[in-house]
């Protein structure tokens, strides 16, 4: 059978030099993949440019219209010819392509787009005229005169029109103007101090302003919190820890979302490094480690962190379109975010996230089936009274359920005189004082504000578990020796990874040696796990660290071991509790980190104030 050569000709393939044109045209196909890679080169040179406004206009997704105008340093006639040259670049001198300083540096973006669509720059230097100059397709007009104010308006029609085969891979308006948004709120995250403006102008609607962000004032953490707030909700805001963390010359700063505010997939996951936003998998990774102890594996959290060190530790010119970094220590940075998290959810103790309150004042309302009632529609407080008690005979049935089976005791108050200035109410502390047990599960206690709720058998299984956890890491993990050591066999580098990871092993409790070339031998295993078997956790333990760069696999197994011991040593749902018992419990709970959730990643209590509870009854 012949076989098929479909790349080489009958005759000798000879070597040419492409045009500037197709150069520009190939290089457009690595930085510009769609409208929002356009709009994150262009809104990343106004930034370079110090710009402290920046306002993006799009038509058709991008499709059919791009403009950014910021005010920042602004170009002169002669520089204008130079910046749509390919390599042509006023950031970097070309010495030192380690320390990079500014968003761009290859020099590739404007040409690239001048190649695959309309493009007009307009700018204005300080002490200098206004200039244009517009390139279609490759080919430039020249300079000429123009009206415009200090700074620069970059206007790019009809993107890919030099490519259309291009146009056949984009999706949707309504998708790439999506894609575009989530651009413009990564960059303004990654700069507070700058204002933002994105707005739709397609042809036949009326202008609609999509995102919009003032600049901040104020310190570092106090304008990002203000434009987290304003980019990622006041929720997000009000549930974020604070992180702030150091490690050889690593400094991370920034927000994560307590556990208990946590989403169904990783959308709300933003990564910095030296300002710059990031897609890194190792980043990504670290993030959900550090998480991994508190939150079950169908959530994710929520978190914005900001990498900064030494340019000359990570290197930035890894991909075309620089959303991929490459530290020189990865586990030094991965170790960074892992430790500085849990830190900060140590830190945070007892604390659950405020929209666990909300979302029961929600199950507490319910609304009548059919359209949802918004606020605006509800009727006033007079309109309320009125209905009241017609609606008594219809609302009774729903409290039916409640008459059935239930039990509650009541606790009686016990009024404890001061034994001295400094006693303390139990009502004045976090958690308050228990008043009643419902169900034999809830635990309601009073606080000074308001109410708690307390599921008793979530609240101690975390905390048996804590316990669990600090006994093992005080004592050490308990190891079996094998009677027969275990020999995996896997590829030579595979081994060097494990052989190079055998100290951290073995604080787990898993004893591995060498044994001939692609062979490991497992002497002990962690005595918890009981009969296991060593190859598969080997293989876990590989594909983890293939995958985000670090591996938690064998703490993980020992972790859920310790859950499962916890939830059969904690108090269950159906024990009577005496009120000295339960207000142990909520002083325990006070004093434990990551007590505001279970081992599963639930909340263990809910808080509701006063206010909350007369809004239920119509009081306010």
């Amino acid at each position: 059978m012949e076989q098929i050569k479909p790349h080489i000709g009958d005759n000798r393939p000879q070597i040419r030099q492409l045009d500037e044109s197709a150069i520009n045209r190939i290089a457009a196909g690595e930085v510009v993949e769609r409208p929002a890679s356009a709009v994150k080169e262009l809104v990343e040179n106004a930034l370079d440019a110090g710009a402290g406004r920046i306002s993006v206009d799009i038509a058709d997704g991008g499709k059919t219209l791009i403009r950014v105008s910021d005010d920042g340093c602004g170009m002169t006639a002669d520089d204008l010819p130079l910046a749509l040259s390919r390599h042509a670049t006023s950031k970097i001198d070309g010495s030192d392509l380690l320390n990079i300083q500014s968003f761009g540096f290859r020099g590739e973006a404007l040409p690239s787009l001048g190649a695959v669509g309309r493009l007009t720059i307009a700018s204005r230097a300080e002490d200098a005229e206004a200039a244009e100059i517009t390139v279609a397709g490759g080919g430039m007009t020249a300079v000429k005169p123009t009206a415009l104010n200090q700074g620069t308006v970059v206007t790019l029609r009809d993107l890919f029109y030099a490519t259309p085969a291009r146009l056949k891979f984009m999706r949707t308006d309504r998708a790439e103007a999506q894609a575009v948004t989530d651009v413009i709120k990564r960059l303004a995250m990654a700069e507070p101090f700058v204002a933002f403006t994105l707005r739709d102008v397609s042809e036949g609607r009326d202008p609609r302003t999509v995102f919009r962000a003032d600049a901040e004032t104020g310190d570092l953490f106090e304008a990002l919190h203000g434009r987290l707030s304003q980019v990622l909700g006041r929720e997000f805001a009000e549930n974020a820890l604070r992180i702030e963390a150091t490690r050889d010359g690593l400094h991370m700063t920034g927000y994560a979302a307590l556990p208990t505010y946590s989403r169904g997939a990783a959308v709300a996951q933003y990564m910095f490094v030296n300002g710059r936003p990031v897609r890194d998998k190792m980043l990504y990774g670290a993030l959900r480690a550090a998480y991994m102890d508190v939150l079950s594996r169908d959530r994710h959290p929520v978190a914005a962190l900001f990498i900064d060190c030494d340019p000359t530790l990570v290197d930035v010119n890894v991909h075309p379109a620089k959303s991929e970094v490459r530290f020189r220590d990865p586990g030094l940075a991965r170790g960074l975010i892992v430790s500085g998290l849990r830190h900060a959810l140590a830190e945070a103790g007892h604390r659950a996230s405020s929209t666990v309150a909300e979302a029961a004042m929600g199950a507490m309302q319910p609304e009548p089936a059919g359209a949802r009632v918004y606020q605006m529609d509800r009727p006033g407080p007079a309109a309320r009274a009125a209905s009241y008690q017609a609606q008594a005979p219809q609302q009774a049935p729903g409290f039916a359920e409640m008459q059935t089976d239930y039990s509650a005791r009541v606790e009686p108050v016990v009024m404890e005189a001061p034994q001295d200035p400094q006693h303390i109410s139990p009502q004045s502390l976090p958690l308050g004082a228990a008043r009643a047990q419902v169900h034999e599960n809830y635990i309601i206690a009073q606080t000074e504000t308001g109410m708690v709720i307390v599921d008793q058998h979530a609240a101690h299984e975390r905390l048996v578990y804590e316990k669990l956890k600090h006994q093992m890491a005080k004592n050490g993990v308990a190891t079996q020796a094998l009677l027969i050591p275990e020999i995996v066999e896997l590829n030579t580098d595979e081994a060097a990874t494990l052989l190079d990871l055998a100290d951290d092993l073995e604080r787990f409790g898993l004893i591995i040696e060498a044994f001939g070339p692609g062979s490991i031998a497992v002497r002990e295993t962690p005595a918890i796990l009981g009969t296991c078997e060593a190859e598969a956790i080997l293989r876990d333990i590989l594909d983890e660290i293939t995958d985000t760069g670090g591996s938690e696999a064998l703490k993980t197994r020992i972790d859920a071991i310790l859950s499962r011991v916890a939830c059969h040593g904690s108090v269950r749902s159906g024990r009577r509790m005496q009120a000295d018992e339960m207000n142990a419990l909520l002083r325990e709970m006070e004093a434990t980190p990551h007590s505001g959730q279970c081992n599963h990643g639930r909340p263990t209590y809910i808080e509701l104030k006063l206010s909350d509870i007369e809004r239920l009854f119509g009081r306010t």
